[in-house]
């Protein structure tokens, strides 16, 4: 086990996989700045109220634990969940959303994810996953949203989160002690960072942070010395700063309180099965089909002058439905110029 030694020494005693993955921490906290939200949107969604024409953060947080508890229904891994999370919070961050668009947005965000993540067979046919999302929209409508969000956001590059430094960090400790029993597994690790990303304030942390911070309290809880003597060294050899790092361990510690309360009602970490009535059933089926009540999403940019310069909007401002009865191709639930417009 590594003991109070000097970090840089330890560092020449590691083998080449550790050094390995020392130095990916090092690349990816260089480009984590690249894949946050912009946290001035962030800001517009935490004041937003819920009478609001725009998204709040409650209105955000319920969208996250149903894209949670969708990711436990199909069997998706958690790595295609905090990215949808990732993409969900990037979009609302940089447009003027009406709650009443959340539904087909975050679906979208997490069917990119899977498409991203997962493996072709293990993605559920789109038409399932607006199904049992019990949303009211067509799959049309769900595939010009996922140009939208694509159009929006870089998708070419695989966004940095941070459940991967999660995972770097956790490799890392794992290599630096033979006192395995004293490491918490890295399911364990990942719950927390689900209950933590279901909360809006943590899309402001640093991934690197955030990730560390969930180790640490962890550590604290454990009362594991020799652990967290690691954590200390790893954050100083990769230059986290000590108030930093305090700060979000405080609210990770908070949120787990939370999390683990009895008054707390939180996804199942197991695939979801839904038993239910032929008559329930046929209202899915019914619903599935039938015709999304939702209008028209003209895009215009805020004006310079005002405080929310940095979103877009997609504000409704005509009341025709999406599409005749029994149509999934007919009628525009995004007009033309809109799904046209080019990435900011």
């Amino acid at each position: 086990m590594v003991q109070k030694a000097d970090w840089m020494q330890a560092l020449q005693d590691l083998d080449n996989e550790t050094c390995w993955l020392v130095k990916e921490l090092k690349s990816y906290i260089a480009q984590e700045a690249d894949f946050l939200p912009r946290e001035t949107g962030l800001n517009i969604m935490e004041s937003a109220a819920e009478n609001h024409n725009g998204v709040s953060a409650k209105c955000r947080n319920a969208k996250v634990e149903d894209l949670w508890s969708l990711t436990s229904f199909f069997g998706f891994s958690t790595q295609t969940f905090v990215l949808a999370v990732n993409l969900l919070d990037r979009f609302l961050a940089i447009m003027k959303v009406q709650p009443k668009h959340l539904p087909c947005i975050g679906v979208s965000c997490l069917h990119i994810a899977a498409k991203m993540v997962e493996d072709e067979c293990n993605i559920s046919p789109t038409h399932e996953l607006i199904r049992i999302s019990q949303s009211k929209f067509t799959v049309s409508d769900l595939s010009r949203m996922e140009k939208i969000i694509s159009g929006k956001l870089n998708l070419e590059l695989k966004a940095v989160t941070a459940l991967t430094f999660l995972h770097l960090y956790h490799a890392v400790i794992v290599s630096l002690t033979s006192e395995r029993g004293e490491i918490p597994s890295i399911g364990r690790l990942e719950a927390q960072l689900k209950a933590c990303l279901c909360q809006l304030i943590f899309s402001k942390a640093k991934p690197s942070v955030l990730a560390l911070s969930v180790i640490t309290q962890e550590f604290d809880a454990l009362q594991s010395l020799a652990m967290l003597e690691i954590v200390q060294e790893l954050k100083r050899h990769l230059k986290i700063v000590d108030s930093e790092l305090l700060y979000w361990r405080g609210l990770v510690a908070k949120c787990m309180t939370e999390y683990s309360s009895s008054e707390c009602n939180k996804p199942d970490n197991k695939k979801l099965v839904w038993i239910v009535s032929r008559r329930t059933a046929q209202n899915l089926h019914a619903n599935h089909f039938s015709v999304p009540e939702l209008p028209t999403i003209p895009e215009g940019s805020w004006g310079e002058s005002e405080s929310e310069d940095s979103c877009e909007d997609m504000s409704c401002e005509e009341d025709s439905l999406c599409g005749s009865p029994g149509s999934d191709a007919e009628g525009a639930f995004f007009p033309s110029e809109f799904c046209n417009q080019g990435r900011k």
